[in-house]
């Protein structure tokens, strides 16, 4: 079996670091198009569609914490210079100046290039997002070697799939199509160590398209690369016991740091039902201030539907948390559905610590509208997004 050489890892992890930035910068494109401040401009007797100022935007980034200070703002934009993002609109310019000049998303005139590497993250997208739609997908967290992998296939599931969706005419065109995303950083081999092949070895993907991106996290290249060294992959979860009575594992994290983590308050995100469950009657591994105990039943004095959160002048205030999880999650319980509502809450945990309260409803989840989801959909949102995790909440107005 042909073993991954140091050729086509390099290689991956800078096509995985390249598409990092694109969906960065798509993910930012759309904020801005709804915050407003992409528009068409004037300037000079000349009309500009969909273009922003410079320093609009830098000062949009430090108030929506994207970055600590203006000089860590010029450079997140610089980055998306670099990988043809974002330029000048008239491209006099090379550079991103914190001025009152007009800049443009390639994308939003056209001029974005698409390159053999670009249409290969496309097709890679393409076919992430049809995978995690569909009900029985062949994407499940699997165990090699008492690892567990999420996202995880077998290579010869994913030429079957691709074959009978139409994505490749026969076996040879989906290996092809598969080696092609794993030299491009879109899937890879469990633990990193073999190319693409039509058999039973473990891949998954190396890309969570649908996380929300830190801006800042465009600086920190270095780390995408060490990743490709790594012998464990990021999105794996290490038993310490193969013993099913023990609930404790530990996380593997991008910076090699291994913490004990217990898996009570690490699912405290999930509603409790009431139903026993001996995941969640383990007793913790780790002393943390003990999670709040959900009461079966709903904390909510009368049902509220999603029509009268949303009606004009209903008496909601919407508000906007930010929640960085510490070792063993984020300290919340979400329970009920369309509306969803927050059941209960560690008050010593980072949700607290952001401000949130019981009896507050889920509004979106990183910019993922969620109010006509259920506490399933919404706690799996949650579970498979970044550690920094921003909630809007919608609030009854005392």
């Amino acid at each position: 079996m042909e073993s991954l050489g140091s050729g086509v890892k390099k290689k991956a992890t800078e096509h995985h670091y390249r598409a990092e930035v694109m969906i960065a910068g798509e993910q930012l494109r759309l904020r801005l198009h709804d915050g407003k401040l992409i528009k068409d401009r004037r300037y000079h007797l000349r009309t500009y569609p969909n273009c922003f100022v410079a320093k609009e935007l830098t000062d949009w980034l430090i108030d929506h914490k994207e970055a600590p200070d203006r000089e860590t703002g010029i450079r997140l934009m610089q980055k998306l210079m670099d990988h043809y993002i974002i330029h000048h609109v008239c491209d006099e310019h090379s550079d991103y100046k914190d001025a009152k000049l007009l800049y443009r998303f390639r994308k939003d005139d056209g001029t974005f290039p698409l390159s053999k590497d670009v249409k290969v993250f496309m097709r890679g997208q393409s076919l992430y997002e049809k995978l995690v739609s569909v009900e029985e997908s062949i994407l499940k967290v699997r165990e090699e070697n008492s690892v567990k992998y999420q996202r995880t296939f077998l290579g010869s599931e994913m030429i079957d799939w691709l074959i009978q969706e139409g994505e490749a005419e026969n076996r040879q065109e989906a290996v092809e199509l598969g080696r092609a995303l794993l030299e491009h950083g879109i899937i890879q081999h469990v633990s990193n160590r073999h190319h693409f092949f039509d058999s039973d070895i473990l891949y998954h993907f190396w890309i969570n398209f649908r996380r929300r991106r830190r801006l800042t996290e465009l600086l920190n290249e270095n780390s995408s690369r060490a990743l490709s060294e790594s012998p464990d992959s990021p999105f794996c979860l290490r038993k310490l016991n193969p013993d099913p009575g023990n609930t404790s594992f530990l996380s593997v994290q991008t910076n090699k740091e291994i913490k004990v983590v217990s898996a009570v308050r690490r699912s405290s995100i999930t509603s409790l039902s009431g139903n026993s469950n001996a995941y969640f009657s383990a007793p913790p591994t780790l002393v943390f201030p003990p999670v709040a105990e959900c009461n079966p039943k709903s904390v909510l004095k009368r049902p509220v539907t999603n029509e009268e959160l949303l009606s004009p002048g209903a008496p909601y205030v919407k508000k906007t948390l930010t929640i960085v999880g510490d070792a063993v999650g984020w300290g919340f319980v979400v329970r009920g559905g369309r509306p969803c509502h927050i059941q209960a809450v560690d008050p010593g945990g980072p949700a607290a610590a952001a401000g949130m309260k019981v009896c507050q409803f889920v509004f979106s989840v990183n910019g993922v509208y969620v109010l006509h989801l259920d506490y399933q959909t919404i706690s799996s949102l949650i579970m498979t997004g970044p550690r920094t995790l921003v909630m809007e909440v919608m609030e009854a107005i005392e």
